[in-house]
């Protein structure tokens, strides 16, 4: 994995980026939307705000997403981790998932976009997983971009998951174990049927992977920002992008 901070800057407006060939962008982006407590405190404003705050982002990183012609975006929005907060802190980010669910599934089919789910579905009420599950097959038939939401995600609660049903398969008969290999890992992660990302974008400037797809980036060039979510705008993913088409991906091997 490849470490890329900010010092070199991408003129959009220039035609810097308009002038690469699209074949040379990454067909799959993740992100790890972090500081959005941080910017509301920063403000004087409670937590909330952050992550009110931080679902306009998530309609600025899809929209750029579309316009550069990028057809797989992957959102870290809610870890396993994350039911230690304080109640009043994960009832409103549930609440805020359905809301964005709510009002912007009719966006999503006009625009084209599958909706994908990643992340246990237990620890979710049935209100928020009636929500999702409706929104997800209203979405289905989208064939511009696929929008992957991990909710109740962890990288490692997933690769146990995988090994569960793998170890299931070999018990049933219907698996070798010498015939184990990494294809068999990958065809069962929640994320089997999407490429593994090819940019891991981090905000926030934190230097850590946080439990997020440990087995889909380990090829992946990462690019972390000191800005929030809050303040993550198109200029922002489109720099990202732009250092991404630098980068020589050599996958271990030699240029």
């Amino acid at each position: 994995m490849a470490i890329f901070g900010r010092k070199k800057q991408v003129d959009h407006h220039s035609g810097s980026l308009e002038a690469i060939d699209p074949a040379r962008f990454p067909k799959h982006v993740a992100i790890i939307m972090d500081g959005n407590g941080r910017w509301a405190k920063t403000r004087g404003l409670p937590r909330i705000e952050g992550h009110r705050q931080g679902a306009n982002s998530v309609e600025v990183a899809l929209t750029t997403c579309g316009e550069l012609g990028i057809p797989y975006l992957t959102l870290y929005c809610f870890s396993n981790e994350n039911w230690k907060r304080p109640k009043d802190e994960l009832d409103f980010l549930m609440g805020l998932l359905k809301t964005y669910l709510i009002n912007q599934t009719k966006r999503l089919i006009a625009n084209g976009v599958r909706l994908m789910v990643i992340g246990r579905r237990d620890g979710l009420s049935q209100d928020v997983l009636d929500v999702m599950e409706q929104a997800i097959d209203r979405c289905k038939h989208g064939s511009k971009q696929t929008l992957v939401l991990a909710i109740n995600y962890g990288a490692r609660q997933e690769i146990v998951d995988a090994v569960r049903e793998i170890s299931q398969e070999v018990a049933n008969g219907n698996l070798s174990p010498q015939d184990i290999c990494e294809a068999t890992i990958s065809e069962h992660l929640y994320t089997n049927t999407l490429p593994d990302p090819d940019l891991l974008i981090r905000t926030s400037g934190e230097l850590r992977i946080s439990n997020f797809l440990l087995w889909q980036i380990s090829y992946s060039e990462i690019w972390i920002t000191p800005k929030a979510w809050p303040e993550f705008g198109k200029q922002d993913l489109i720099e990202a992008v732009g250092e991404f088409v630098k980068r020589d991906r050599r996958f271990g091997g030699l240029a």
